[in-house]
């Protein structure tokens, strides 16, 4: 069909799809779709599918990012999309050879100078998740310390790493709780100053590890407790539990602050430059 004639049929799709279709594209034109007097319409312009968008070779995008300018002449602003597994500004970062982190995830969802009820979904729902998840691990952790703080079922080891281990989720949840907290305020531009950027940068995360692996151990410990209870049975010595579980806790402490101490010497603070000047 000639595209004089195929044209009059854009308007078709937007209307058969309804609020479901935001756009479409052919060989030749790329389609928004918009409303108009309670119609459905089409706005097409033609769109070179192969042109390089690289800013007419001015490009600042990195690692393959392509570049879009507000305009072909005399360019005010520009921004980058990036390839995946990449991410800043000028998708300068790498997220590749790199496990999950809550700054990876969330951190780009987060907009800058706007407060949090204009924040995306994304950052809401985490907001909300991450209340919920606190609330609990706090009510879990008060508990659990009210449970185990007792002197009588302290008198064995399995109950002083189960005092532990509670204590150690209350200061999980409080790391976790800070963490969130500043990453967002800090992203949303409330928390500038760089001092205490630099130091949680270097500590929320060393601590937020080590009160995790930390939890983990105990766990292991009380599993190992019980097994050693079950074999020995009349013949398990509390006191000697007891003494032992102290001696477990400190060596554990040493041990997991020395193989997660490494961290933050490896921390730095990266600037990703956003132009302000909208």
């Amino acid at each position: 069909m000639h595209i004089i004639r195929r044209i009059k049929y854009y308007h078709l799709p937007c209307q058969q799809h309804s609020l479901n279709l935001s756009c479409f594209y052919d060989d030749l034109y790329l389609c928004f779709c918009y409303n108009l007097e309670k119609q459905r319409l089409a706005n097409c312009f033609e769109f070179n599918h192969n042109m390089t968008f690289d800013c007419f070779g001015e490009s600042v995008c990195e690692n393959g990012g392509q570049c879009f300018q507000d305009s072909p002449i005399c360019p005010q602003r520009s921004s980058c999309i990036c390839q995946p597994c990449f991410y800043g500004i000028r998708c300068q970062f790498s997220s590749d050879k790199f496990g999950f982190s809550l700054d990876g995830i969330l951190g780009y969802y987060i907009q800058p100078n706007i407060d949090v009820v204009h924040q995306s979904s994304m950052v809401k729902i985490s907001l909300t998740l991450t209340i919920v998840f606190i609330t609990i691990g706090y009510i879990n952790g008060i508990l659990s310390f009210i449970t185990f703080n007792n002197k009588k079922i302290c008198e064995v080891g399995c109950g002083l790493y189960l005092l532990t281990s509670s204590i150690t989720t209350l200061l999980t949840t409080t790391i976790f709780g800070l963490k969130f907290s500043i990453l967002l305020l800090g992203q949303m531009k409330i928390i500038t100053n760089r001092l205490f950027l630099y130091i949680q940068c270097l500590s929320i995360d060393f601590l937020l590890r080590v009160f995790l692996n930390m939890d983990q151990w105990l766990n292991a410990c009380i599993a190992v407790e019980r097994a050693v209870v079950t074999i020995n049975a009349i013949g398990f010595q509390k006191k000697r539990s007891k003494k032992i579980a102290k001696i477990v806790i400190i060596i554990l402490s040493i041990f997991i602050i020395s193989t997660c101490i490494y961290d933050p010497f490896y921390r730095r603070l990266m600037d990703d430059a956003i132009d302000d000047d909208s």
